[in-house]
């Protein structure tokens, strides 16, 4: 079990607004690295149902830097692996707009076209609703919801206790 999961929070309704990301890095079954930053959104820009939702807000990122800045990292952490995401078509679409946003190639990535899906696999086991905080309780797993990092770990977890 060699997997990646990856989660990311938005600064509005825009997919190229990614504002956090959080990355965990499993090898053989183990977590064995973590990745998280606050990511600048183009203009610093905010909705307020966002804010609501994972806290972060303007302040917080008016200095943190822009994802082309930290976009050399997180390659390093996904090129060519298999990533998890828990709402995959989000999170994936939010990778691919923030990177069409700076110009840089997603296809250099050298990942699948579509993700592994634990909103999808828990849906299959029955689970409902199958949201993350709803399928973390289910399964004993600690959880700060909205958080990038902690969305990101406890996703790797729900794939982990998936099969």
């Amino acid at each position: 079990m060699t997997f990646t999961a990856i989660d990311f929070e938005t600064a509005t309704g825009s997919r190229n607004s990614a504002c956090a990301v959080g990355i965990i890095s499993v090898e053989n079954g183990k977590i064995v690295d973590e990745f998280s930053t606050l990511i600048q959104p183009p203009d610093n820009l905010y909705f307020w149902r966002n804010i609501e939702v994972h806290g972060i807000n303007p302040g917080d990122t008016a200095y943190a830097p822009f994802f082309d800045e930290v976009y050399p990292e997180i390659k390093k952490i996904l090129a060519g692996k298999t990533i998890v995401a828990h709402n995959e078509a989000f999170d994936r679409s939010v990778l691919k707009k923030t990177m069409e946003y700076y110009a840089l190639d997603y296809s250099e990535l050298n990942i699948a076209d579509r993700w592994e899906c634990t909103m999808k696999i828990y849906k299959s086991k029955g689970y409902k609703p199958a949201r993350l905080d709803s399928c973390c309780a289910k399964q004993g797993i600690e959880l700060n919801h909205h958080e990038a990092l902690s969305d990101a770990r406890a996703c790797a977890l729900l794939y982990l206790k998936s099969f």
